[in-house]
């Protein structure tokens, strides 16, 4: 095979991420190899690409040798043992000094063991948090690198090429050491399982409680779209308000079970939260709340044992209500953000990942599944004061949460004592009460504490560490 039959970029998996993004990458001039067992995979590839330089294969050996050395290969395949299996099948193919990307959605513990294990080999390896969809892969993602920095340097021209851009940047930057690549993206993943979780909360006051019909309720998501809470995930809500299945009379939302499922990220951003001690109830509640949805049938009889008559359209002023509603989504959206950017910024310190979260906020605006109108803010609180310990310690910040407080309290407080469930609502008002208390009642667990086990506890003012004996001995 001569050189100008060659290809500069490999991709392993040609799923619909995988093949998408190595069109991308044939759009913006570069050569791009796939490889997929499927040969069905590889033809649909070379179909859609047919007037850019990709190409499919599923023979891994041919692959291989059809790229340019040093060989730069991705891999977009699955979470867990297959990425372990795939790497594995490569390395007797690849020489020292070729470069590795996994652009799943990797568990960054087993990230950081891939780290050791390749680097320690003499290949050079980093892992990718790439977010998008398929849309985002194939016009322009948001990514997260992490890992080997020289490696990323030999790819910056192409992965800048590809993400998307806001305001001429690309949003792609080198993230940190290690697994801080997929550290990030899983956080991003978390506060995307809060803000989904906001989201069906919100739907659910509108329709049980106001309600309101799927038309008027699709009217809503579009005004906001149009003001300060435009993101892409209320966008894509205002098309699912839109979408019947052909042939049919009525939404398609409408016939879907109510049963959520996931991939594992929630849950990966909970523990590691907890691990570092790093609160975030609003996120915590996304990932048991889709838990319990799964639980249909125990619902279904807990619905005959504790039934009440439906429950009324809620004795509001309509109006300045869903203003009242718009508050407590911006709201709880800005302290989603904030709990996950202090885990990002306590992850850094705990793991040394050298964190930007300035830049971090700078790649989400575009590309990303949890882009919003308001990371704005949080790059600039973060670009003008690069030791902010917390999101809500910035003054503007804090003085839009100061504005909509009272409209998130208003809603909370109406649909709880009219039965509707608003666990994240809840959960993100009550974090936020909290952070703001110069006193907590933490002192009375320390009490029992030290009552029941003899843990001991500090005094106010006074050094040292003390236990008491609460109860006469016998």
């Amino acid at each position: 095979m001569s050189d100008q039959q060659k290809y500069n970029f490999g991709m392993i998996g040609l799923g619909t991420m995988g093949r998408n993004l190595l069109l991308n990458i044939g759009d913006h001039g570069f050569a791009g190899a796939g490889y997929d067992k499927d040969a069905t995979k590889g033809a649909l590839l070379e179909e859609e690409g047919k007037d850019i330089k990709v190409k499919g294969f599923s023979d891994i050996k041919e692959f291989i040798a059809s790229l340019t050395t040093p060989r730069a290969v991705m891999m977009l395949v699955p979470a867990g043992k297959i990425v372990d299996s795939v790497i594995e099948e490569l390395l007797p193919l690849l020489d020292k000094g070729d470069i590795l990307i996994d652009g799943g959605n990797s568990h960054f513990i087993d990230t950081n063991r891939r780290v050791d294990y390749l680097e320690n080999q003499g290949y050079h390896f980093f892992g990718m948090g790439v977010s998008g969809g398929e849309e985002g892969a194939r016009r322009g993602p948001s990514m997260m690198p992490g890992g080997d920095k020289d490696a990323y340097n030999v790819m910056k021209p192409i992965l800048e090429a590809i993400a998307a851009k806001v305001d001429g940047a690309p949003c792609v930057t080198y993230i940190g050491q290690g697994s801080a690549g997929h550290f990030v993206k899983m956080v991003h993943n978390g506060i995307e399982y809060g803000l989904m979780q906001l989201i069906s909360e919100t739907y659910e006051i509108l329709k049980t409680g106001l309600k309101l019909d799927n038309e008027a309720i699709g009217n809503i998501f579009v005004k906001w779209n149009e003001g300060r809470l435009q993101s892409f995930l209320i966008d894509i809500t205002t098309d699912i308000f839109k979408y019947k299945a052909p042939g049919t009379d009525h939404l398609l939302l409408d016939d879907i079970k109510d049963e959520a499922r996931a991939k594992g990220t929630g849950k990966w951003t909970s523990q590691a939260a907890m691990d570092l001690q790093s609160p975030i109830p609003t996120i915590d509640t996304a990932v048991a709340m889709r838990d319990l949805s799964k639980y249909k049938a125990l619902r279904e009889q807990a619905a005959t044992l504790y039934s009440t008559s439906e429950t009324e359209k809620l004795d509001v002023d309509q109006e300045k209500f869903l203003a009242e509603l718009e508050e407590a989504f911006y709201f709880a959206m800005i302290v989603t953000y904030a709990q996950g950017m202090q885990m990002l910024s306590n992850a850094s310190a705990e793991y040394n990942y050298g964190l930007n979260l300035s830049e971090i906020a700078k790649i989400w605006r575009g590309g990303c599944i949890i882009r919003s109108t308001f990371l704005n803010d949080i790059y600039n609180a973060y670009e003008e004061n690069k030791e902010l310990a917390h999101l809500l310690l910035d003054s503007a910040v804090a003085k839009t949460v100061n504005e909509t407080t009272s409209g998130a309290r208003s809603v909370i407080s109406t649909a709880i004592a009219s039965g509707i469930a608003v666990p994240a609502f809840a959960a993100t008002l009550s974090y936020f009460d909290a952070f703001r208390s110069k006193r907590m009642p933490s002192n009375l667990i320390q009490a029992q504490r030290d009552f029941f086990g003899a843990h001991t506890y500090e005094l106010i003012g006074k050094e040292g560490v003390f236990h008491t004996q609460w109860v006469p001995k016998n």
